[in-house]
């Protein structure tokens, strides 16, 4: 089944208690589609870089079956960049330099071989490039899922709320869902957001796990517990990366077939963090994955 990403291809420069890197390679687009390429031989991506951005940077990419025909390029123009520090809880950081670059007048031009994509996933983008995205293919692919931040719940939610309708899928954080639908618990939060048009949303709570609602079912999966958290960024779209490569994989998209992608997810989320930015992504075999799963099934049973 064909996979559709639509996200930022970026630069990073990290800051942990466990050290520090110059500009490396990141943006939603990139975790995205490195989580989901480890189930799928090939992921389809749009995104928009400068001409900053190295050639060996997407040859990188390509050589993990990650399909660039839909990169732009612009010509003398800078790639979006992202710089910050965490904490030493490495739950909160401090975004040190933010600098939009290309990304502040992307327009998704998708390609005719991407048009009969059957899944499409929106990472993180302004509530009218993913409408401009969705509205951008010739047919609807069987299961849209999207990610968003509370920075447009602030400035653009009446574009937020009418993408919401046009999407089968929310995946947001626990602070984004209270902030959307304006109620403390999430269980309510979860019904009212429902109601705004995905039927199935996904509450992501960092370090205590992940939530699946759809209509009265609910499922939890615990994060796994690790000695070290060297690195948390990317760790949110690696996990819904995996999340939709495994929908793909297995063309599945019940209720049932969900609460194994969650955990699958989570599986390649609690690898990102072992080392700095997309690194940990690179080394992860199908023998690591199957014991990283056994572990969450062995933490969640009784």
């Amino acid at each position: 089944m064909s996979l559709l990403s639509i996200g930022t291809v970026a630069f990073d420069a990290l800051e942990t208690p466990y050290g520090k890197t110059d500009k490396i390679i990141g943006g939603s687009c990139t975790y995205i589609a490195l989580s989901a390429a480890f189930f799928l031989p090939k992921v389809n991506v749009v995104a928009v870089v400068g001409d900053d951005f190295p050639q060996e940077y997407m040859d990188t990419l390509t050589s993990r079956g990650i399909n660039l025909d839909g990169l732009q390029i612009k010509k003398g123009e800078k790639s979006f960049f992202w710089a910050g520090k965490y904490h030493n809880n490495m739950n909160s950081r401090d975004t040190l330099v933010t600098e939009l670059n290309v990304l502040a007048d992307f327009k998704p031009e998708i390609p005719a071989s991407y048009q009969d994509c059957d899944y499409l996933m929106l990472g993180n983008l302004t509530p009218q490039v993913q409408i401009e995205a969705i509205q951008g293919l010739n047919k609807r692919p069987k299961l849209v899922v999207m990610d968003t931040m509370n920075f447009w719940m602030d400035v653009a939610m009446d574009d937020l709320k009418r993408v919401l309708t046009m999407v089968d899928v929310l995946c947001i954080n626990d602070e984004e869902a209270r902030q959307l639908s304006e109620q403390y618990s999430l269980r309510t939060a979860a019904k009212l957001i429902m109601a705004m048009g995905p039927k199935t949303l996904i509450i992501k709570k960092g370090e205590h796990g992940a939530l699946l609602f759809q209509g009265d079912r609910m499922f939890y999966c615990p994060a796994l517990p690790l000695e070290d958290v060297f690195d948390p960024t990317g760790a949110g779209d690696t996990f819904v990366g995996g999340f939709i490569g495994y929908l793909a994989k297995t063309d599945d998209i019940s209720f049932e077939n969900m609460r194994r992608a969650i955990v699958h997810g989570s599986a390649m989320a609690s690898f990102c963090v072992e080392k700095f930015g997309t690194e940990r992504l690179f080394e992860i075999t199908e023998a690591d994955l199957a014991s990283r799963v056994n572990e969450f099934r062995v933490l969640a049973t009784f």
